[in-house]
Parts: C-alpha cells; sequence; structure tokens
C-alpha cells in the first residue's frame, strides 16, 4: 500500500471530529470500532482517522495492525458486512490511516455492544448513537421501495396523523412515547403512523438531548 506524504490529514485534523469524521488514537477492539462502521454507514458515510488523539496530536500508528484490525471489525461484527477503503498517509514519520467508510446499501447496519447484543448504530454529531427502534425501523422501511414520491399537497390525513402533524406545527418536537400519549395508541400504531408520513417527506427525525424526537419538514 502506497504511503502518501501530504497537508491534507492535518487539514482534516483541523476540521475536528464531526458527524462525517471520527479520531481514533488506536484499534484495540473490533467490536468497538464495528459500532463507528455502523454508525457512519447507517448515515451518509464518514470516515476514521487512526494514529489521531481526541485533542487533534498525531501518535501515529502501525498501519497493517489497524487495518486487519478495521477489516476484521467490517467483516465479523457488522451486520450485514461492510467494506471499507483505507490510504495510509505519513506526516513527520509518523504513519496515519484514513478508513474510509461508505452509506449503506442495505440498512440498518447492527454492531454488538459490550454483551454481545446487536444493536442500531447512528452518527449524530461526534458521536456514535444508539438508534431508537422507530429510527432502526424507518432505515429498514427506506430500503423496501424506490417509488416515486407522492405529491403530499393532495393527500387526506388521518385524525391521528393530522394530530401529530399540528402538533409539530404547534411545538417543534415529540419523542414516540409522546406521540402514543397525545393520541392514546399503541407504540405499533404509532409506528406505522410516523414510517408513513416520513415515507411522505412530511416528517423527519432528529436527536436531542439523547433522545429521538419526530419533527417536521
Amino acid at each position: 500500500m502506497k504511503t502518501k506524504k501530504s497537508h491534507y490529514i492535518q487539514d482534516l485534523i483541523l476540521e475536528g471530529e464531526h458527524e462525517h469524521q471520527d479520531f481514533k488514537y488506536q484499534i484495540t477492539d473490533a467490536r468497538k470500532i464495528a459500532r463507528s462502521i455502523a454508525a457512519f454507514a447507517n448515515n451518509s458515510g464518514g470516515h476514521l482517522l487512526i494514529g489521531v488523539k481526541d485533542n487533534g496530536n498525531i501518535a501515529g500508528v502501525r498501519s497493517e495492525e489497524e487495518i486487519y484490525m478495521i477489516e476484521t471489525a467490517a467483516q465479523m461484527y457488522c451486520r450485514p458486512e461492510q467494506h471499507v477503503t483505507f490510504k495510509v498517509y505519513s506526516i513527520n514519520g509518523k504513519s496515519v490511516v484514513k478508513a474510509d467508510i461508505a452509506e449503506a446499501e442495505e440498512k440498518p447496519v447492527e454492531a454488538p455492544d459490550d454483551n454481545g447484543t446487536w444493536h442500531v448504530y447512528y452518527r449524530v454529531a461526534d458521536e456514535n448513537m444508539l438508534a431508537s427502534r422507530l429510527h432502526a425501523r424507518i432505515l429498514h422501511a427506506e430500503q423496501s421501495s424506490d417509488e416515486d414520491q407522492e405529491d403530499t399537497t393532495t393527500i387526506s390525513y388521518s385524525k391521528r396523523e393530522q394530530l401529530l402533524l399540528d402538533y409539530l406545527r404547534n411545538h417543534g418536537g415529540i419523542t414516540l412515547e409522546g406521540y402514543m400519549r397525545l393520541a392514546h395508541i399503541s407504540e405499533e400504531s404509532a409506528m406505522q403512523i410516523v414510517v408513513a408520513l416520513h415515507s411522505m417527506g412530511v416528517v423527519s427525525l432528529q436527536y436531542h438531548d439523547g433522545q429521538c424526537l419526530i419533527v417536521g419538514t
């Protein structure tokens, strides 16, 4: 693998960690790094910079070992298996690995927690979040059809759907549990309604203070 000398990595480091970039000092746990891979894959992709501390200082790594660990994570601890591409950069004699993760073709992507239980993770700002059950359901639904979007201006909403849309218009956002209480409906009914409205493009999801909120678009 060709080693590249460039200021490119230093420019990336100046951006800090964000929705599409994460720093890793080193890779010691394939299952743990699988959560980062899954989180990026469930979003719109991103990359890891391995050999970079959280404060942006370059520590360097043994590139072959890091690449092996990440490939193991992507193949064994991501479900479905993900593909990661690598480039190695030499910065002042220290190797930094840039691992690129594309947006998954099949969602949701799961990875195991420390107890071996599989979960869906999602990248929010500079964190890998445990996706809500509603979010995982929406990610799955997005894969089920490539049909053209309907013209939402001609749709007649049910009372329960209109109740949610009116609430969002006046209050900004609500959790799934909040909507269940508001409409006096079960979790399954609430999920079905939100997934349908999301497919129409009239609601979306946002994470705020660790909560997954339904918001209007």
